[in-house]
Formats: structure tokens, sequence, C-alpha cells
């Protein structure tokens, strides 16, 4: 029973199983049936929708032929109804030219100028022309007539329209979209001139015209043209200066013609050889005949190159690639006829300019022309007759001949060319012709001859004109032709007139052009200037013009335009913002160029004053319900002129009017608009307006809903303003919203994204509390948007407007602020703009805030110069400075002052205001020969017009005997030589030099042992030299000791003579000698044999023993002791009791001719006998001292006074250094039982208290000195002299004074002054 079971319940689960899978299945099937329907209801759907678009557009396709067909046979020609009338106007007057004219299609109408066509797209400003259901109007801007002459307005009709596949008569609208702008390109290059355009609607079959003209002309077979998917182009596989001039792009349609001009500037390619003419240009073959064709061109403009001296023709066959050169010597004119051509054949041309420096490239090949006669080809040409209504007759022409049997002979012989080696002359065939070909003989006679010479005797000519050569120059000649065919030769034709080679053409009398009249320059745009100018008197025959233009002050010349141009009217392209340029104009012809004209004066190169353009990012600011605040963003470019204000018009979303909000001029970019309704949508337009007029006004804002703002979150912020844009950064400055919230605003987030994205970046963490912010990390090339949101307590606040655009690249040529010093040490930052123009406004600012302090800044505006000056630079003037100027593409800059910088500037500042000599040698001294001291100082230059002073212990010397002062300009040394040099000139030198407002002073201290040790070395070279004036030593006394033990006393003595007496002295006493001297060796001796030695040895109250050791002078209280050593080699010991060692409290020294015990702080313990001890190879010597009783209570007594005299316990330094403008303070500690008086001394001399030098003592204790704004005159030797009646002392200090710049002095740190002392008042000093 359980399998039953089971398998019945696996039969129910298999069963269940199989059931769910089927009901699966069916469903799956169902919907994919569904699925399927519905696929291919939609297909038929879609096949319906573009069988019913197929129908539609091949339906307008058929109608568009049948109205053309329709159109077609209502075609008629233009008709004038109302005709141009006379006007007499004043000058500078604006003037209507009105017409109406039918016709169908719509005639095309051209407006001319005394026979020159009128383009308005070339003078925009001048002309504008309307056309208004068949009414055509010419408007004339401020009419001005050149001289008060009479002009001569006309118009040219058309309406006779090629029939093509492209020409549509059903009405489009054309849009240019992309333009191709002023193109500057060289010779050779490929060039492509694309503009895209919006055509609507957009049939495939059915599309406008487009028509590529230059200089009003269809252009020629050196292009290639393409117009399709939304795009005309204009290709130039190689560019010659043929192709120079205005092109224009027109979209014939009929609703009209719509068309843009631009111009193309096509320079000349580099010269073959350096300094070679431009190549010439528009080759072109006139009068061809079968052997003879005259071939012109234009010359090149030759403003950077010599003048051209002639030119060379060459001629090739078509097909083939070798080009002969048809002249030997140049032709000086743009003409010249070209013989010796094979009949039948064609003939391309090119012509090559020669100056001085070689010849040029050669032009662009002339068309292609046959050599034919052209009434051969008038004979062959066959002409249609009609006989009938049905019948029509194609007869050749030279059936329509008479047959004649001689010819007759030419008529009309004449020259026309004339040159220095040869004559061209021209006739007629005879009359009648005949059908027979006829040839030329031509004969020549001179004046007076008498005889006739044929000329072409061997070459008969074909063609009715003929160039004769080898013409003796000078002499006149005169001419007659005969005619021949098969029947014989003609009677010869009338004699001409006598023609004399020379360099003119007879026949159109060309001769060099005279110079235009007045050039005057106008402003146009930022890149460009519109040049006028007058037509010269002689104009006959003109090519036309070239121009030139110089940057003023450079006086080099450059070509305006390459190709000659045949209106007194252009306008230059490619110049520098903000530079100022000088024009010249040249008029030119077939002879050459006319002199240059009076150059026009100096123009700035700025854009013309317009009205502004509109102002944009409209934005609320603020709602109460009833009133709306309005902010707004200037307009990018002012017009050339400062904005005066806005307009503002508003309407409600549902009105179709506008209402003027403000009558009276509107000076801010925030405004409050009253009086409205609550609850209402409102939306505004803002106009500017300058001082030429209201500009266009912006576009609607969105609409705006008046109901009051009770957010937490404060409002947005605005003028979001985009400056400094660089490769990979920007900065984004704000305004503040004017709706705080309910707390006020902690802080912005700045927000941006790539145009294409979604998602918005935040620059930001944390909130900025400026109104500025730099984003960085930025992608060059690609193009972002901003926005700023303010925060406050309650959260993040509404977002500003999104800024425009903002493509991150910084511009090319991109300036930056600069830092610098002016002639007068000024310390500026700078910027230049050439963009700048009259109406732009330099804004200076600090932290990105405007700059309002006057009393620490100074900004001065020159032109398209900027500078800010910094009054009283300090440091707090550390910081980052921005500029930005307005009217322009968002010309801005940053500049960070930082300390290093600062420092540099004001040590170049105060270079510049205390301009220093450079020195060489600072200055120094040297002891002459004569004992004279010579003081001296070198400068790296000094002119003829420095000076100079010296200047010891604070006052000047002269030039005189003691001082003798000179200057050698030449080498920049400066010295002072004195004569005697004593004790009294111990102190402080200073020589102090000017040249111009350079300055610059040393100084040189000689106090205490420096001082002594130039007075010992001036007292020693005096002596010697007055020695040296007589015999003199020149090796002083010295002895030895013999083998045989006696002592030889010998010298060495020089300028002796024969009468030179020499005496030997002991003790004072002369002794007689028998040695003589050795007077050419100079040596005189004195032998002793034998010698008896003493010693003296004293001592003094100060406790030192003194013992010579060989010979020794000692000076005590003014007496002379002279002592003999007797030892060779001592020792010497100092004992009490025992021997003493050397230490602190007792110290032991001495030198070679000295020994000495020193005590220090006697006391009672210091009482005894001291024995003094020299012990040598030869025995010993004692000497002993009772030191007790009333000489130590002397010694003691001494010593306890001198501790309450006065001294300075608080040690000042021993020199200090200072830079100049500083303040000085010396102060120490001064002690004294009495206290002590306190004198101040500057270079040993009583100081002069003043507001200069303050002196005071505190407390009787604390001494101090104070030198407010110290100079270079303050260096020198300060002294406190510090004294009561038991004495005192005196610390020196040595002051140097150093210029800002300056290397500061290097001075051992830590070293004191060493006092001196004073003895008491009443002492004597031993």
């Amino acid at each position: 029973m359980v399998l039953i079971w089971l398998f019945f319940l696996f039969y129910r689960t298999h069963e269940q199983k199989s059931h769910a899978s089927d009901e699966k299945r069916i469903k799956f099937a169902s919907e994919l049936s569904s699925l399927e329907r519905e696929i291919h209801m939609a297909r038929h759907h879609a096949r319906e929708q573009l069988d019913r678009l197929a129908i539609q557009r091949m339906v307008e396709e058929n109608m568009a032929l049948e109205r053309h067909a329709v159109e077609e046979k209502i075609s008629r020609a233009p008709e004038i109804l109302v005709r141009l009338r006379s006007h007499t106007v004043w000058e500078k007057m604006s003037v209507r030219l009105c017409f109406t004219v039918q016709g169908f299609p719509s005639p095309v109408v051209q407006w001319y100028k005394n026979e020159e066509l009128i383009t308005p797209a070339s003078d925009p400003a001048k002309y504008t022309v309307e056309n208004k259901y068949g009414v055509h109007v010419l408007h004339i801007n401020r009419y001005t007539v050149d001289l008060y002459t009479l002009c001569k307005f006309n118009i040219f009709l058309s309406n006779l329209v090629p029939l093509s596949y492209d020409v549509c008569f059903t009405h489009f609208d054309v849009q240019f979209l992309e333009k191709f702008g002023v193109t500057f390109a060289t010779e050779g290059e490929t060039l492509t001139l694309k503009c895209s355009v919006l055509v609507t609607p957009e049939l495939k079959r059915l599309r406008p015209r487009a028509e590529w003209y230059r200089d009003g002309k269809l252009d020629s077979k050196w292009t290639k043209l393409y117009f399709g998917e939304g795009q005309a182009a204009l290709s130039f596989t190689h560019l010659n200066k043929d192709d120079e001039g205005l092109y224009t792009l027109r979209m014939v349609t009929k609703g009209g013609v719509n068309e843009y001009s631009a111009f193309l500037f096509v320079r000349d390619a580099d010269a073959l050889i350096a300094g070679a003419p431009g190549a010439p240009m528009d080759v072109k073959c006139h009068d061809a005949n079968r052997d003879y064709v005259i071939v012109t061109w234009k010359p090149p403009n030759i403003t950077t190159q010599n003048p051209v001296i002639g030119y060379f023709v060459d001629k090739c066959e078509v097909g083939l690639e070798n080009w002969v050169q048809c002249n030997d010597a140049p032709v000086k004119i743009c003409k010249y006829p070209v013989t010796g051509l094979c009949e039948g054949r064609s003939y391309i041309f090119r012509v090559r300019a020669v100056n001085s420096a070689g010849i040029s490239r050669p032009s662009r090949v002339s068309e292609p022309v046959a050599a034919l006669d052209p009434f051969d080809l008038e004979r062959t040409q066959s002409k249609l007759y009609k006989a009938g209504t049905h019948i029509e007759y194609l007869i050749h022409a030279e059936f329509l001949r008479p047959g004649t049997g001689h010819a007759g002979p030419p008529t009309n012989v004449h020259a026309s060319e004339i040159s220095k080696t040869y004559v061209v002359l021209s006739w007629d065939p005879p009359v009648p012709r005949g059908r027979e070909p006829l040839t030329y003989f031509i004969e020549k006679s001179m004046v007076g001859s008498g005889s006739w010479q044929r000329v072409n005797a061997q070459v008969a000519v074909k063609s009715p004109r003929y160039a004769v050569f080898d013409l003796a120059e000078g002499k006149p000649y005169v001419f007659r032709v005969l005619s021949a065919n098969k029947h014989g030769i003609s009677d010869p034709s009338e004699i001409t007139e006598p023609i004399q080679p020379q360099d003119t053409v007879v026949a159109k009398k060309l001769i060099v052009p005279s110079a235009p009249g007045r050039v005057v320059a106008t402003r146009n745009t930022k890149t460009s200037v519109v040049v006028q100018w007058d037509k010269p008197k002689h104009e006959e025959n003109l090519y036309g013009y070239y121009i030139d233009y110089s940057v003023v002050g450079s006086n080099q010349w450059e070509p305006a335009n390459h190709k000659p141009i045949n209106y007194s009217r252009f306008v230059v392209h490619g110049l520098e913002t903000g530079e100022q340029y000088i024009f010249r104009v040249k008029a030119v012809n077939a002879v050459g160029f006319s002199e240059n004209s009076q150059e026009s004066e100096a123009i700035k190169v700025q854009a013309a004053l317009t009205c502004p353009s509109y102002p944009h990012g409209i934005t609320l600011l603020n709602c109460d319900g009833h009133s709306m605040t309005l902010g707004w963003k200037a307009p990018k470019y002012s017009g050339g002129s400062p904005i005066l204000g806005y307009y503002i018009d508003k309407r409600e979303a549902n009105h179709k009017n506008w209402h003027e909000v403000n009558s009276s001029l509107i000076c801010r970019t925030i405004y409050t608009v009253e009086d409205l309704t609550e609850d209402a949508f409102y939306e505004f337009k803002i106009a500017a307006a300058n001082v030429v007029g209201i500009g266009h006004p912006s576009d609607p804002s969105e609409h705006f809903k008046c109901k009051a703002w009770t957010m937490p979150e404060p409002g947005p912020a605005y003028d979001l303003t985009v400056c400094e844009v660089r490769n990979t950064s920007l900065v984004l400055l704000w305004k503040a919203p004017v709706y705080e919230g309910k707390s006020p605003i902690t802080g912005y987030l700045v927000d941006y994204k790539e145009v294409d994205a979604e998602d918005w970046i935040t620059a930001n963490e944390k909130p900025t509390s400026h109104h500025y912010f730099k984003v960085t990390d930025l992608h060059q090339g690609h193009t972002y948007v901003f926005k700023v949101r303010a925060v406050n307590d309650a959260g993040v606040g509404k977002s500003s407007e999104i800024s425009e655009p903002v493509f991150v690249e910084a511009s090319p040529g991109t300036k930056e602020i600069f830092s610098g010093v002016d002639e007068e040490g000024n310390i500026y930052l700078g910027f230049e703009c050439k963009e700048a123009t009259d109406a732009s406004h330099f804004q200076w600012g600090k932290s990105y805030e405007e700059i309002e302090d006057s009393d620490k800044f100074k900004i001065q505006t020159e032109g398209d110069h900027s500078k800010l000056y910094f009054k009283n630079p300090d440091k707090s003037d550390l910081g980052t400075y921005c500029i930005s100027v307005s009217d322009t593409d968002g010309v801005s800059s940053s500049f960070i002052l930082d300390e290093e910088e600062f420092e540099r500037l004001m040590t170049l500042s105060n270079e510049i205001k205390n301009p220093t000599i450079p020195l060489k040698s600072e200055l120094a001294y040297e002891v002459l020969d004569k004992g004279e001291v010579r003081f001296w100082i070198q400068a790296e230059s000094l002119s003829p017009n420095s000076t100079y002073r010296f200047v010891i212990n604070d006052k000047e010397v002269e030039n005189g005997h003691r001082h003798k002062i000179s200057c050698d300009h030449s080498n920049g040394i400066i010295e002072m030589v004195m004569d005697k040099f004593t004790i009294d000139n111990e102190g402080t030198y200073t020589v102090q030099i000017q040249d111009g407002k350079a300055k610059n002073q040393s100084s040189l201290v000689l106090i205490g042992d420096a001082f002594k040790t130039v007075l010992a070395e001036s007292e020693l070279q005096r002596k010697e030299f007055l020695r040296k004036q007589g015999p003199h030593f020149s090796e002083f006394l010295y002895w030895e000791v013999t083998e045989e033990c006696e002592v030889l006393l010998a010298c060495k003595v020089a300028n002796t003579k024969k009468e030179t007496v020499f005496k030997w002295y002991r003790n004072g006493s002369g002794i007689d000698v028998d040695e003589v001297p050795d007077l050419q060796r100079g040596e005189c001796h004195l032998t002793i044999p034998k010698v008896q030695y003493h010693l003296l040895i004293r001592n003094d109250r100060k406790l030192k023993l003194m013992i010579p050791k060989y010979f020794i002078l000692m000076i005590e209280r003014k007496e002379l002791i002279y002592v003999k050593s007797m030892f060779e080699r001592i020792s010497i010991h100092f004992s009490r009791e025992s021997k003493i060692s050397s230490g602190e409290k007792m110290k032991i020294g001495g030198g070679d001719d000295v020994a000495w015990l020193q005590i220090t702080e006697p006391t009672e313990k210091d009482k005894g006998n001291y024995t003094f001890e020299i012990f040598g190879d030869k025995g010993s010597f004692k000497r002993t001292l009772d030191l007790s009783g009333q000489a130590l209570n002397l010694t003691l007594f001494f010593f306890f006074k001198l501790l309450d005299r006065g001294k300075v316990i608080g040690g000042l330094p021993d020199v200090v250094t200072i830079m100049d403008g500083k303040t000085l303070n010396l102060t120490c500690t001064v002690f004294g039982n009495p206290d002590p008086e306190v004198v101040w001394f500057k270079n040993d001399k009583t100081l002069e208290l003043n507001e200069h030098y303050l002196v005071s003592l505190e407390q009787g204790k604390y001494a101090s000195l104070t030198i407010k704004g110290v100079t270079s005159e303050d260096s020198g030797k300060y002294s406190i002299y510090v004294k009561n009646k038991y004495g005192g002392e005196t610390v020196d200090v040595t002051v140097s004074v150093y210029r800002h710049g300056e290397k500061i002095p290097e001075v051992n740190k830590g070293q004191l002054a060493k006092p001196r002392l004073i003895p008491p008042s009443g002492a004597s000093s031993t």
C-alpha cells in the first residue's frame, strides 16, 4: 500500500508540473503572437508614413516644376515705374535715393556711383540698400562730395537668369552660419574659402544657386566650386596675387539675393634671390594676329624692394613646356609686342620683373591665344539668313565678299607704339579686300634721304601690324605699306608723318601718373582702418593704387595690398589693436609708379563708435510681493564709448505690449522695479545706451513671479564674471545676494561642469568667504559653465544664473601684470592692453576688490597702459593684485606681491632714489716715503662734473698746504695727502662723492691701536727719509764674539763720501780706534779685546720687576739707564717662601727685555718678601723686595678707592652696524660712588644734542643715546665718559651705517668694547 501511495503521489506531482509547463508555453506563445502583431502594425504605419512623405515631396517638386513653367510664361523684362530724380543736398546730410521697378522674376538691382559699383558690404556704415515690395532705396549716411562736385548715381537691372537644374524659383530662407573671414595667404599655397549655409526648406532636386564673385565679377577658371550638404566652398589649388580681391558669395533665390563678402590678401612668395621683386600679375594678350601679339601686365608692389628696371616676357606653345624668352633686354613699360609667332599655333605667356638684386618669380600664365588673322576668322565664319517664314540659309561669309583682281593699297598707316629701338606700325586692310590671302611689305625712309628701303624683304607679313626694329635713335623716319595677293602687288599706301624713335608711347601718350592727393584714415574695427584718398590730377590709363602702412616711429613700410585696386577707398586689415599707424598711397600705370602721396595723420587702431551690445544674464535677486530687484550683466562691448546707463521694459506674461519702467537712465546693473501686482508673472528686457544711441535690447528674461521671498536660505549671487582665463585655470567673481535669508551668509560654493555634461562638480569642499575663487585643474580646449551658491546657517541657497560657456585656453599674446620702479624710484605695477579702446576702463583691485584708497595708491592710465603706484610701500601692501579692462574680450590678469619681490623692488627703489656711485676701492691709506699719509678712494667712473669733499672728525678740510686734495676723473681716483701726520689727526676720515644724482661715501676709522700703527709708521718713514738725506746706517750696530773671545762691533753705512768722518763713542765719550772703515763695502768695525758686564734692576710701585737680557733702553721718569747683560742663557723665578706659579691672582710675564710679576686685587695676605732670581749658565742673580708696612697700605688705599670710581657695568658692543633710515639706541648701566658724571662724545668731541641726538640718564644708572633716522654721516666713533672724584673710564663704540640693499658688514658678535681708565681728579699719571 505504501508503494502504491508513493507511486500515486509521484504521478500527481509529475502531472501538476506538466500542467504548469503547458500554461507557461501557452502564455509565451500568446505574448509572442501579440508582439508580432504590434511589430507588423508598426511597420505598416511606418510604411504608410514614408509613402505619405514621399508623395508629399513628389507633389512639392511637381508643383515647383509647374510653378516654374508658369513663371517662365509670365516672365517679363524689368520696367521702371518711378525713376530716380536729382537731389541737391547739404554736405554731411543723409540722402535716400528711391525708385520703383517691376518684372518677373524679381529684377536684380545693382547701384553705381560714377560708373563704379556700390557694394554695401565694403562700407556698411555709409551705404544701406533696401527692397520692399518693388521699391528700392539707397540710403547714403552723411553724404560727402569730394571737392563739392556733382556725383551721378545710376542702377543696373537684370532678371535674365540662365535656366539650369540648380535654379530654383521656390522661395527659400537663406542664412549664413559659419562665414569665412578676412584671409591672408601667400603665393603658391592652397586655400579654401568655406561658408556654412542654412537653407529652409531643404529640397534635394531644387535648391538656390551659389555664385562666387571676385571684385564684382564671376571668378576665373583657377578655382573649384562646391555647393552641397549645407556648405559652399571655393578652392584655390595654387594661389597667385591675381587671386587677391573682395570675394562675395551670393545665394540666388526667388526672394532675392543673399550675399556675404570678405577680402583675400595674397602676399608675395619668398624671392628666389634675396632682394628680387615680386612677380608681375594679370598678364593678358591683345590684338593677336598670325605672327604678332601684344602682351600687357601689371607691375608688382615694390614697397620693400629696389625699383624695377624692366621686365622679361616668355612664351610657350600650348602643350609644350619649353619657355622661350622673347626680349633680350628688359622692357621698361608693362606692354610688349611679341613677334615671330607661327601661324595657327596657340601660345601662353608669362612675365618676370628685374631689379638690381635679380629676377623675380614668373607671373601666372596668360590665357592661351592663337596666332591667327582676325580677318581670316571673320572670313571663315558663317551667318544665318532667313528667306521667308520657314526657310533658313547658312552662308559662308567668304562667299559674300566680291571677287577682285589686284589688291588695293592699305589705308590708315600709323605708328601705334614708339620706343627708343622700334616702332610698331598699324594699318587697315585694303577695301575691298577680296577673297585671296593677303601679305604686306613695309618700306622705310629716313627723312631727307630720298631713298626707300624694304624692311621685310625676306619674311612676308600677314598681319596688319608690324614692329620695325634697327632704327637710329633720334632720327625721323617715314613709312609706307604695300599689299600683295596672287594677282600682284598693290600701289604703296600714303606716306606716314615723320616718326622719331623715342622713349614714349605716342598713341596713348602715357606718362607716369601724378601722386594721389590727401590721404585720410578713419577707424573701422579693432584690426582694420579705412583709408581714403583724392585721385591724382593725371589719372589717365591707371592700373590702380597701392597702399602702404607703417607703425609710427618705426620707419618700416609694409604693403597693404599686393594687387592694384581701381577705387579710391580701401580697408586695410591685419593691423595690431591699439597700435598707431600712418598710411601712404601711390598710383601705377603701364609706365610705372607715381611718387608716394603725403602720409596720413597717425591713427590708433580701434573699433569705430557704435551702439553698445545688449545686456544679458537678467536675474531676480529679491521680491517682497510688490516689487522685484533685478540684476544683470553689462554688455560685452560698449561700442567704443562709455555706457551711460540702461533702460528697462516690462510686461506681464499674458500681455503683448511692453511698458517702460524708467524714463531716466539707470547707472548701475541692479534696480528695483516697483508697483507690481502680487502673484503675477512678469518678464523684462534691458537695453544699454552710450553717446551713439541705445543698443539692441536683451532677450526677454524668464517669467518671474511677484511673490514675497520668505525662505530661510539666501538668494542667488549675481553678476558672475569670468576673468584670467588661462590654459588650465580661471578666476570666477560674483556679488553677494541681495536676499540673505534668516541668517548671515557664511560662504559660497562654486560649481562647474563641461557644457555637454550633466553632473555638476563642486570646486571647493569648504565654502569660501570671499567673492572670488580660482578654479584650477581644468582641461585645456574644453568649454565649461559655472554657477555659485550662497550658504548660511539654514543651508545652501538658490544658485546663481549659469554663466556663459567659457572656452578654457589662454588667448594668443596674453599679457600679465608686471612690476617695476620708475625713474624717480616709485614702485608700481603695470599692465598693457593693446585691445583697449577709448571707452575701456582699467580697474585695479587687491584681493579682487576695487582699490579706492587714495592715501596708499595712485592709478595712472595713459592710452593702453595703466600703472598702480604705491605711495608709501610697506609690508602691509603684500597680497594679490588684479586688473580687468572693460570693453574688451575679457582681458584681465593678477599678480602676487610676495615678500621676496617686495624686497627686490624696495632695493631697486632705494638705489634709484639714493643712487650710489659704484666703488672699486673703499677709502684706504698708505704711508709714503717722506712720512706723508695718502688717503685715497677709487670709483668705477666719474664725470667731469662730479664733486667731492673730505671730512675729518665732522669737519670738512679744504685743499691747501697741509691737505693736498686732487681727483683723477679718468681713473675715478680721489686722494688727499697729509704732509704731517701727528697725534692730533686721530679720528674718523670720510670722503663724500656726488655725480649728478648719484652719491656715495666711504669712511675710515683711525682710533686707538689703528691710529698708533699709522702714526708710528709715518714717524718711522719720516725719520728714515731724513736720515737717508746724509750719511746713514744701512745696518745698525751689532756685535759678535770671535773665536779669540773678542767682541767685534760692526755696522754698515751708506751715502758716504771721502770727507765723511767716523767716530766711535763709549759711555758718551769718544774713543780713538785704529781700524779704518771700508768705504767701498760700506763696513765699519771695532774690536774689543775684553768686556765687563753689569746688571741694573729697578722696581716701581706697580709691583713690576724688569731685567734686561742683552741691551735695553728703559725710560723711567725721564732717566736713561744703560744695562749690559752678563749671561748667554738665563731662567727667571719669582718666590715668596716658595716658588710662585702664574695664575689669576698672580700673573707672571715678560719678554726678551723685561720680566714682571703682577698681583691682582692685593690684600693683607699678600704681605711679605718677594724674591726675584735669575739663573744662567755661569751663575745666578737674586733680588728681594719687602712688600709690607707703608708700601702695602698705600697700595690697598688706592685699590679700594678705584672700586668706587665711575665705570660702565653693562658693556656696550665694540662695533654696531645699522641700515640707514632706522633708529639707533645705545644703552648701558653706569656705576660710581658718588654718582658719576656721564658725557657722550662723537669722534672725541662733545655731542651736540638736538632732535636727531637724544641723551637720557634714568635712576642715575641707566644711560642711553638715541639717534633717530641714522644716515651715512652718523658713522664714526661714539664714546661715553663716566667719572667721579675717584676716577672713571671711557668706552668707545664704532657705528657703521650701510644703505638698503648693500651687503651687511661682518661683525664679531659678542665682542664688548674695552674701557679706558680715567685717573681721579688731581692725580698725576706716571
